[in-house]
């Protein structure tokens, strides 16, 4: 009965902290603060560069767009795109590794899109000041190359006729980071004071009332996962802007001071992002403006004495949320938290070694489904001795049960003396009564763990398995509901139990069987339709974590007959 018991509260708690941890967490344990709001500066960053869009009816085609300017060619083993010379603008990247679907005739993933076209997104970088005339959206750049790769920089130049020429350095590395290095020289007769800023525009489409969200996803923001605006400030990274939020807030959004940090947009799987120098102290923050939402920051202002130059440089990220890259940054170029751009969770100190675990399994196995069952393996056999114990506690527990029912029953109106007197018991028997629940919270942070990489990291994203299983980051979509796809049609999610989550239910129900009746009938009617409630609870999940699950079972079910051989008192009827 008790390892029933234990079974159930297993899966409960899981059940809670996969549906409700989050929520009880942010109530508990609130993250860091980020610094105050405060209020947007006169001539806010992105006033110059990044003018208001207004909703249209009917996007514009990008090929279109793209052909109406002058542009420099971006070309990485990772992104393939262009610069728009009016504007100095970045609208223009795709990422040919990565497809919109498993179709074969899919396109791949578009991470930046002009002005105007379907869930544009672009990003530039500009001065706002007064008195020199400034460069803005309609400013037509020379460039020193007509292509960017990440063996040649190239050089925008505008020169404004009073004396101040701008510079615009572009670099880029083999993933997904560019470099900009903003430089004015003054060769005027007098002193120019300037501010340098730097922003990300994203439009989006509207639908009835609510607006859809914008960039190469219509991915939904959730309580298990953040999509939409994100930003670390101060090292404390802020999950808490959503684009709900900038709705109500309208032009005057969110604004924060900071020294260092980064700022952007985050989908589950992409994201674009600014990264001023780490140093600098900012005014950052997001807003609404127009029919776009709006990322941006703007430095201290300067005065630029004649014969001076004043250069600000900045890293903007537009790509995959690579996890190894993420962290990489962090150590290569000092970006704060720059790892959290991918939202782990409470339970981040367990799922990022299991996704490194579980990545290194990848590689070595070479098929993501193999490493799912790799690492069942090893969490299985770090807590077999865990488990060994377990059994051998509830044996022992099994066997002094008739005696503990005798102390509930002397002292059944003293319950200070009847835990007294259990506690007696156990010493002299030398029986842990807790022992059985330590795998219990043991497995939750694996589970979790899986749960989150499977749902969040971009390796996961497409990777297959065996025969009709092609996505491990999606649920399994093999199911009898239309006779396994010889029905043209597809049954809503929570009937549509695939095979996987059918030998979900089918072993939990063995290992139930496996174990010796529990004598209260109410607990039995419970363990007979948990696995079948399982069963369709977990069908709408990724195939990965339900390809753990099984496999869990099975080795579950061979540890049982392994223990119970060792130890048949757990067989045994419980004497009266």
């Amino acid at each position: 009965m008790n390892e029933n018991r234990n079974f159930v509260i297993a899966i409960l708690l899981s059940g809670l902290v996969l549906f409700g941890w989050t929520l009880l967490g942010e109530k508990l344990f609130p993250p860091s603060k980020a610094p105050a709001t405060v209020a947007a500066p006169a001539g806010s960053a992105g006033t110059s560069g990044a003018p208001a869009q207004a909703a249209v009816a009917k996007p514009r085609d990008v090929n279109v767009a793209l052909a109406e300017t002058g542009r420099v060619l971006i070309e990485t083993p990772k992104v393939k795109g262009s610069i728009n010379l009016k504007g100095a603008r970045l609208d223009d990247l795709i990422l040919p590794l990565h497809t919109v679907s498993l179709d074969k005739n899919s396109g791949p993933v578009r991470i930046l899109s002009p002005a105007g076209t379907e869930h544009s997104q672009f990003a530039g970088f500009g001065w706002t000041g007064s008195g020199p005339n400034l460069p803005n959206a309609d400013t037509i750049w020379a460039t020193s190359s007509g292509k960017l790769t990440p063996q040649s920089p190239i050089t925008l130049s505008w020169d404004n006729g009073q004396g101040q020429l701008f510079q615009i350095k572009l670099s880029i590395d083999e993933n997904f980071m560019f470099s900009a290095e903003q430089t004015v020289t003054n060769k005027g007769a007098g002193p120019v004071a300037i501010r340098p800023y730097g922003y990300i525009n994203r439009g989006y489409a509207t639908v009835g009332k609510t607006s859809s969200l914008a960039g190469p996803s219509h991915d939904v923001d959730s309580w298990t996962i953040h999509v939409g605006p994100i930003a670390t400030f101060d090292n404390a990274t802020n999950y808490e802007v959503n684009y709900p939020d900038l709705d109500e807030a309208g032009p005057t959004g969110s604004r924060f001071k900071s020294t260092g940090g980064w700022l952007g947009f985050g989908d589950t799987y992409w994201l674009t992002a600014l990264a001023p120098t780490q140093t600098a102290h900012i005014d950052a923050g997001f807003r609404k403006d127009g029919g776009s939402y709006q990322a941006d920051y703007a430095l201290d202002s300067v005065i630029v004495a004649p014969g001076q130059s004043n250069k600000a440089k900045t890293h903007f990220f537009a790509g995959a949320k690579e996890v190894p890259v993420l962290d990489g940054y962090m150590d290569t170029l000092g970006i704060q938290q720059f790892g959290n751009a991918i939202d782990w969770g409470w339970f981040k100190m367990f799922a990022k070694p299991i996704f490194y675990l579980l990545d290194a399994l990848f590689k070595f196995s070479g098929n993501f489904g193999v490493a799912i069952i790799l690492l069942t393996l090893i969490v299985k056999t770090v807590m077999f001795p865990i488990a060994q114990r377990q059994f051998s506690s509830m044996a022992a527990m099994r066997i002094v049960q008739p005696k503990v029912k005798e102390i509930q029953e002397r002292y059944k109106d003293d319950r200070q003396k009847m835990q007294q007197s259990m506690m007696e018991l156990y010493q002299k028997e030398k029986i842990n009564p807790m022992a059985g629940c330590l795998p219990i919270f043991i497995q939750i942070p694996v589970f979790y763990a899986l749960y989150k990489a499977l749902l969040l990291t971009i390796e996961m994203r497409h990777q297959p398995f065996v025969l009709w299983i092609k996505d491990l980051s999606a649920p399994d979509p093999l199911t009898p509901v239309n006779l396994f796809g010889l029905l043209d049609f597809t049954p809503p999610s929570f009937i549509a139990l695939g095979v996987l989550p059918i030998l979900l239910g089918i072993t939990m129900y063995v290992q139930f069987k496996l174990n010796p009746p529990p004598a209260d009938p109410v607990q039995q009617q419970v363990f007979s339709i948990m696995p079948w409630i399982m069963m369709f609870l977990m069908a709408p999940f990724a195939a990965g974590l339900q390809l753990y699950w099984v496999v869990n079972n099975v080795l579950t079910i061979a540890q049982q007959k392994l223990l119970y051989s060792r130890h048949p008192a757990m067989k045994e009827p419980i004497k009266k």
